[in-house]
């Protein structure tokens, strides 16, 4: 067992890779920025370091800084998280060369899944079903690039390769726009990602947001635990998750599932990881894998009573996988909603000082939060400041729990998105279920 983890992230995912030492009897290690002094991790954590000024690049960024307060308190092992370096190959190449152990994935494969076409690619030779696409980097030639849209079918989508989080991409619908398009995808990619290959694929119009938990030990076992619909977006960027998916059977799970695992063990996946999905008429198309914990990880820790935080550290200790996939039985419905300190009608964040506040409870309730009465919500980072789960033998009672759960909230000082959540729990369109990922877009057209 791994005797000292540093925590290499803040908030609440922080907290939770805490909690998950702490059970495991393994020290740990908090490290923050000038601004974090406060953070609830920090206050329990047996040892902390100050990596820097509140500025990302200069703290939670800042390798050197990591690697040096890995060393000077004699941590084992470096977990990331999510976000910031948890998917970044060079840092974990780093974590690893000086001689500690990253816990995650093989730089090489974070570097395998982290480009979209290598990921592709990777996908296709293991049997996974992707959208149909342009099967590598478009050329210059403009030609060759009309006759691979025509062999698609309009509408395309030009996606950067290194791109994420919804930047490098752009939807053609006829051909007249293709060449310009390509172009400025490509200017945009260079812009952002310092990588201007471009690639193209068939556009989904309306399309869900499927993903397939695993869990594989790089020693040649892995599992699937169910999947999680994350299909309530806005501007690509997740705001309810659960799990399972409305309209999944059984033998849909088992099909796609039996897939990652396969694809898992061919590229010697090791920690935990999730296959992203589009899915629609019945057919999944695979999207990226993210090589890091998620954010909606909790949804699935409910129906499956699987501790993912616990399942990392252990694998990273070197140890086979602990249960098999005959182990794993999806039970009951969960749901979560990402609490943000921000406007719920402008999205614009709301930093500052929280003057009140009151956790939900109750029976099936889960709180993953940072935050307490007097934590000041600093300006510099993501404003997601909570998760609120809601579990329940069925979908509905899963809904009326965390109607219940968002009504018993109190965070005063700041604005936060909880209306807007209680909104979407009684929007009629969610509680028949298996929205598209344009839904709630189309539904927030009376705020804007």
């Amino acid at each position: 067992m791994l005797d000292k983890i540093l925590i290499a992230n803040r908030g609440e995912i922080a907290l939770r890779i805490l909690r998950a030492c702490k059970e495991l009897g393994i020290k740990t290690v908090a490290v923050h920025s000038t601004a974090d002094k406060d953070l609830k991790h920090v206050l329990l954590a047996d040892e902390t370091v100050c990596i820097g000024p509140a500025a990302s690049a200069k703290s939670y960024l800042n390798v050197p800084a990591l690697i040096s307060a890995a060393e000077v308190t004699g941590a084992s092992a470096i977990h990331p998280g999510y976000g910031f370096l948890s998917e970044n190959a060079d840092f974990a190449e780093q974590v690893e060369r000086s001689g500690f152990i990253f816990i995650g994935p093989k730089p090489d494969t974070i570097r395998l899944m982290g480009d979209k076409v290598s990921a592709i690619h990777a996908m296709k030779n293991a049997g996974v079903p992707c959208v149909p696409g342009s099967d590598g980097p478009l050329s210059n030639d403009i030609e060759a690039n009309k006759q691979i849209a025509k062999q698609i079918g309009y509408p395309v989508i030009i996606k950067a390769s290194g791109g994420g989080g919804g930047r490098g991409m752009r939807i053609v619908r006829e051909e007249k726009d293709l060449e310009q398009s390509i172009k400025m995808t490509k200017l945009e990619a260079k812009t952002a990602f310092n990588n201007d290959m471009v690639y193209m694929e068939k556009f989904l119009e309306n399309p869900r947001h499927i993903e397939i938990q695993v869990l594989s030990d790089g020693q040649g076992h892995a599992v699937y635990l169910g999947e999680r619909d994350c299909s309530m977006q806005r501007r690509h960027q997740k705001v309810v998750e659960e799990a399972p998916a409305l309209g999944i059977t059984p033998e849909m799970r088992k099909f796609i599932g039996e897939r990652c695992v396969n694809a898992c063990i061919e590229i010697g996946y090791r920690g935990a990881g999730t296959f992203e999905f589009l899915f629609e008429n019945g057919e999944f198309y695979f999207i990226e894998m993210n090589t890091r914990i998620q954010v909606e990880h909790p949804v699935t820790e409910m129906v499956t009573g699987v501790d993912l935080i616990r399942e990392q550290i252990l694998i990273a200790s070197g140890r086979p996988l602990s249960i098999k996939q005959s182990d794993i039985e999806i039970k009951g419905h969960a749901i979560e909603c990402r609490i943000n300190a921000e406007d719920p009608k402008t999205f614009m964040p709301s930093p500052g000082k929280i003057t009140r506040f009151h956790a939900p409870g109750g029976f099936g309730i889960r709180w993953e939060s940072h935050i307490y009465a007097g934590y000041t919500v600093p300006p510099y980072y993501d404003s997601m400041i909570g998760k609120l789960i809601a579990y329940g033998e069925t979908r509905e009672v899963a809904i009326a729990r965390m109607k219940n759960a968002l009504a018993e909230l109190v965070i005063d000082g700041i604005k936060t998105n909880i209306d807007l959540h209680i909104e979407i729990m009684n929007d009629e369109g969610f509680e028949e279920g298996g929205t598209n990922i344009h839904y709630l877009e189309k539904k927030l057209g009376i705020y804007e």
